[in-house]
């Protein structure tokens, strides 16, 4: 059996204002349905994903910007992070973990820069959009075995 990721649904409290983020981003737009003034769905997929995010009115009960942690691959963190920055999005600075493995949730061990050796998986950056729910580019080079 395959169980392929399709969409993440994100709070939002401004449908209008993330619509145009996720665009100034380089996201897609696949749909923007209105069914009525409670219902509003926006599908957007960003460059090179087979994932998609969704967003809209009445789409969901979270509250806004409670996302946390989802993760772009990306294959030069800093061209992505330049391209990004480019394009309007308040991009925090490059980091790596101390520790070498997989950055944490907070800014606890965050060294500035790449990873050193640019090891795949070692580099990240993070950003926000306008409701706060958080995005991390990961730069991975090489995929590890099965992946």
């Amino acid at each position: 059996m395959e169980l392929k990721l399709e969409v993440v649904v994100l709070p939002v409290s401004d449908v209008d204002r993330a619509k145009a983020f996720y665009e100034a981003a380089g996201f897609r737009l696949d749909v923007d349905y209105v069914a009525d003034e409670n219902y509003r769905v926006v599908h957007l997929t960003p460059p090179g994903s087979q994932a998609s995010i969704l967003f809209g009115t009445g789409v969901t009960t979270a509250a806004p910007g409670s996302v946390q942690g989802l993760h772009l691959i990306v294959s030069d963190i800093e061209e992505a992070h330049a391209e990004l920055s480019a394009r309007g999005v308040p991009m925090g600075e490059v980091f790596h973990d101390a520790g070498g493995v997989f950055h944490r949730g907070t800014d606890e061990a965050r060294v500035p820069g790449p990873e050193p050796k640019r090891a795949s998986y070692g580099s990240f950056a993070a950003f926000s959009d306008p409701d706060g729910n958080g995005w991390v580019l990961q730069e991975v080079t090489t995929r590890l075995p099965g992946r």
